[in-house]
């Protein structure tokens, strides 16, 4: 088991969160923390066993791809981005 450091930074955000196919594409599943009081960078650490794994970040309710890395295409004609665990 891994732990993966996802990172997202938008400004303005209150709430940001990571759902993914680990944990069932929950929108609360895991909630991600400032990095500092006030900063616009939020953090998460997930376990993960080694795979190729699906996920979108849900920023105030709505729910965004990564801005850099792999996407694929998903089943509600939107995309995904790609986490590949080692």
């Amino acid at each position: 088991m891994a732990k993966v450091r996802f990172t997202y930074t938008c400004p303005g955000a209150q709430k940001v969160c990571i759902a993914g196919d680990w944990n069932g594409w929950c929108p609360d599943g895991q909630r991600m923390r400032r990095v500092k009081k006030g900063e616009d960078t939020f953090v998460a650490l997930v376990d993960l066993e080694p795979g190729c794994y699906q996920y979108k970040y849900v920023v105030d309710d709505e729910w965004v791809c990564a801005p850099e890395g792999p996407r694929v295409q998903n089943d509600q004609g939107t995309e995904n981005s790609v986490a590949e665990v080692g």
